[in-house]
């Protein structure tokens, strides 16, 4: 399943795929493998175990060549060079999604840089709709059998946003399961998670390396909530129905946010706009991929299940303040409008030249339209 954004960067799609081992991970974790950490039953699996505390053992590994080891999550990186494109925020090379349900090779890179990801946390952090927090609140106080806290699920998690941006929204303990497949994300991912809910109460971590294949209800026996950021545009409807049909499984509520709509708004206006929003739309759907319809086929597959869905805007706000975030989404959005178009390219030149002379001088203002999805489930053993 591929994976990264609701953004050009989000076409050269989040991390490196790679081939599931066959052989299951611990506590039903299905196909999904490698897991590292401390598990909530207090066995150890090899990788670096984090808790509250912070990490154990020995201090973070070196960060792979050609990267920036990141400090901070609050602290976006930003290129040296700003004519440059960071990995992960364009259509860059042969597209390397992050969470994959189909199989693929053993030896795809990673592809998402972490500056990428840390450039785009404060919009995200700002689009997510928080007005499907408090239903989503309610459904995990009344879920059963939760008397240890809640289980969360971080599909293809990168930096571990989300769960920087939920854990200290919801109430209770709570234990995130991280997955991705760049160990380096997940070390990031896991240091820089936070240590208590919104009561105070204990957040602790699991990362598993790896990808998502054949995601069945067992994969998430469990599990109290799956969510995952920019995952939807780049799945296709079988994926999509796979997704739905192992959260109603098992019971689990599915929190799925910043899926692209297919609508940018740029002021001031340019008559090339819609020309560029329209290439970009159908370089997102190509090879099967839903693109811009992923939030209504996701809506159709999760209520065809009997989950009740609930979905809300969350849009990019980008004005000068953004304006490195804006550079590096510009350069995606049109790059990708070119490959899909390549008959553009003169025209697209021009136009980007423009536009980012507008952003450098403070005078352009972007709204990239997302959705975000929650789904819940019908409970399992008949609860309601």
């Amino acid at each position: 399943m591929r994976r990264t954004t609701a953004t050009p960067a989000d076409l050269a799609r989040r991390a490196g795929g790679g081939r599931i081992p066959s052989q299951p991970g611990p506590r039903g974790a299905g196909n999904l493998t490698e897991v590292d950490a401390v598990t909530q039953d207090g066995h150890r699996h090899p990788g670096p175990a984090v808790t509250p505390d912070g990490p154990a053992g020995p201090g973070p590994t070196a960060a792979p060549a050609g990267r920036t080891d990141p400090q901070s999550a609050a602290a976006p990186a930003r290129p040296t060079d700003p004519g440059s494109v960071i990995p992960g925020a364009g259509p860059v090379g042969p597209e390397q999604p992050t969470v994959r349900l189909r199989e693929t090779g053993p030896d795809e890179p990673p592809r998402y840089a972490p500056e990428w990801l840390q450039l785009r946390e404060g919009a995200d952090a700002s689009a997510r709709a928080v007005d499907l927090l408090d239903p989503l609140r309610i459904r995990l106080a009344n879920l059963p059998g939760r008397t240890g806290g809640a289980v969360v699920h971080d599909l293809g998690c990168g930096t571990g946003s989300m769960g920087r941006w939920l854990a200290p929204r919801l109430d209770g303990a709570q234990h995130w399961v991280l997955h991705d497949r760049d160990p380096y994300l997940l070390h990031f991912a896991a240091v820089a998670s936070p240590r208590a809910a919104a009561d105070g109460s204990r957040v602790t971590v699991e990362t598993r390396r790896g990808d998502v294949a054949r995601l069945t209800p067992d994969a998430l026996a469990g599990a109290s909530l799956v969510t995952a950021s920019a995952l939807l545009d780049v799945l296709t409807r079988e994926e999509v129905g796979t997704l739905a049909a192992a959260c109603a499984g098992a019971g689990c509520p599915a929190l799925l946010t910043l899926s692209v709509a297919g609508r940018v708004e740029l002021a001031p206006a340019d008559p090339l706009d819609e020309e560029i929003a329209a290439a970009f739309n159908a370089h997102q759907r190509r090879d099967g991929l839903l693109g811009p319809d992923a939030v209504t086929v996701a809506a159709e597959a999760f209520a065809d299940r009997g989950a009740t869905v609930k979905i809300q805007p969350s849009p990019w706000r980008l004005g000068p303040a953004e304006a490195a975030l804006t550079a590096q989404w510009l350069r995606g959005w049109v790059g990708a409008a070119v490959e899909q178009r390549p008959e553009l390219a003169a025209r697209a030149e021009r136009y980007l030249a423009a536009r980012l002379a507008a952003c450098a001088a403070g005078d352009l203002h972007v709204t990239v339209h997302h959705s975000d999805l929650l789904a819940l489930p019908r409970p399992t053993g008949g609860h309601r």
